[in-house]
């Protein structure tokens, strides 16, 4: 299967996700834990249905120490015992950020509420900035069907 674009071979695609990683280098370096950075990224593109992206966010999260039995189970968290209490916070925030068209309110108070008890502001900003930054990747790589299953970790610097 290839993709029906490659976007790194066309100078409109490669500066538009130049500007995309930028962004992505910022939050990654921010105060937001690491851990909960691939967790977020695994299940908005679990949800999204976007396989390149959980191909290399499992994989980047194991090579960072993640284990198989989190991985496993972040697309059932709820019913899990193995997440903290701020990584439950941000996985809920990121279903409802990520399903903004599937209920009339967006993101409730209560889900709001509950991260802001976990993460400080500048935490909450990267949190918000992700969620909204892979959902962006995700659709750039559904849309152009991304083949799924070579990433190789690291493989984007």
């Amino acid at each position: 299967m290839d993709a029906r674009l490659n976007l790194f071979a066309n100078p409109v695609g490669a500066q538009a996700l130049k500007y995309i990683n930028s962004a992505g280098k910022v939050i990654a370096d921010s105060p937001l834990p690491t851990s909960t950075q691939e967790l977020v990224k695994l299940r908005a593109s679990q949800i999204n249905g976007c396989g390149f992206c959980t191909d290399m966010h499992t994989k980047e999260a194991e090579h960072a120490g993640e284990t198989s039995q989190r991985l496993n189970l972040v697309a059932a968290w709820r019913e899990a015992t193995v997440f903290t209490d701020a990584e439950r916070a941000a996985l809920e925030l990121t279903e409802q950020g990520t399903r903004i068209a599937d209920a009339a309110g967006g993101v409730t108070d209560d889900t709001w509420a509950n991260a802001a008890k976990h993460y400080n502001e500048d935490q909450l900003t990267a949190l918000v900035s992700l969620i909204a930054l892979i959902n962006a990747y995700n659709r750039v790589n559904v849309i152009v069907r991304q083949p799924a299953g070579d990433y190789q970790v690291g493989m984007f610097g």
